[in-house]
């Protein structure tokens, strides 16, 4: 007697309230649903269903035997999905979320690279500076930014770390001059990145002495993405604090220099989120992996940068 066959035939019957419904979601007879009933019943040496002329109603016994069957089967069906070629590969829609800043700068060029190994995969891309409702929005991965993740059910792997670091315009810097030390931060103009990991009312630097903080006053400008307050900066509107991705092409380009280049704001993780280990497809899988192989390399790569420029980022 095939147990499986006759557990999802029950399921159908329970969840459909007939024999007649089971049938035509199987695409069977209703004898042959009746039979699989009756030999599962058998087999338990329990009854499952109470019959009459007029409808279909579980025991007690069959009410909890059907929690047990929804339990169960998807967890073998997932097993038998992953066994076969069919679905060790990865393809579909992989619907992503995103922080903007290392969205922009990171995962984009994520997508660009792990398609070039895995065409059959297309995303959507979310982009929004918060941590989203993973199982209400329908996303299956999410990448974020924070100090410390609050408390969920949320799977998360660490993708590595990351800080931000204060810039300005060599135009601003030559008709304010150049801040010599922390202190010298407050008698500035300093924007505000409106970030939900970082406090927007003072920069916590670390620096050769140890940890600092630094209250800023009334701010010109304050914005919520990283690239829109760089070029502000750049535009010599004031010091700003950006994350290194953010920062990254225009101290390459010169348009913005270092402030301070000892120092940094504190270190932030970056992690990838997903809902459960239980049920990852190929895709998700797959994309993971790519994510852990490659962004810590990413990162390191433009700390590695940023600190060579910042080597000659004071104006002469």
């Amino acid at each position: 007697m095939d147990i499986l066959h006759n557990m999802r035939v029950f399921v159908q019957v329970a969840e459909t309230g007939s024999y007649t419904g089971a049938a035509q979601v199987l695409d069977t007879t209703t004898a042959s649903v009746s039979r699989a009933v009756s030999n599962l019943e058998s087999h338990l040496q329990t009854r499952l269903l109470h019959r009459s002329t007029r409808r279909l109603a579980l025991t007690e016994a069959g009410q909890r035997y059907l929690l047990r069957c929804q339990q169960i089967l998807p967890i073998i069906e997932e097993a038998e999905a992953e066994a076969s070629d069919a679905h060790a590969r990865p393809r579909g829609v992989l619907r992503l979320h995103s922080m903007t800043g290392v969205g922009q700068h990171y995962a984009i060029r994520a997508i660009n690279q792990y398609r070039q190994l895995y065409p059959d995969v297309s995303f959507e891309l979310t982009l929004a500076n918060r941590i989203p409702d993973m199982l209400e929005e329908g996303f299956e991965v999410a990448i974020v930014i924070s100090k410390q993740l609050p408390s969920s059910s949320l799977i998360s792997r660490s993708l590595g770390q990351t800080y931000s670091v204060l810039c300005a315009s060599p135009e601003y810097l030559r008709a304010r001059g150049e801040p010599r030390t922390p202190e010298d931060l407050r008698h500035h103009d300093c924007l505000r990145l409106a970030s939900p990991v970082l406090p927007m009312d003072n920069w916590n630097l670390h620096g050769p002495d140890g940890d600092m903080t630094v209250e800023l006053g009334a701010s010109p400008l304050q914005v919520n993405v990283g690239d829109a307050i760089a070029e502000a900066a750049a535009g010599g509107l004031g010091i700003v604090a950006l994350p290194l991705y953010s920062a990254m092409s225009m101290l390459r380009s010169g348009a913005l220099v270092r402030v301070l280049p000892q120092y940094r704001l504190q270190t932030l993780n970056i992690h990838a989120l997903y809902p459960s280990r239980q049920y990852l497809d190929a895709k998700v899988k797959t994309w993971l992996e790519f994510l852990q192989a490659n962004l810590p390399q990413w990162v390191g790569e433009d700390e590695e940068l940023v600190r060579a420029m910042s080597l000659g980022c004071s104006l002469q």
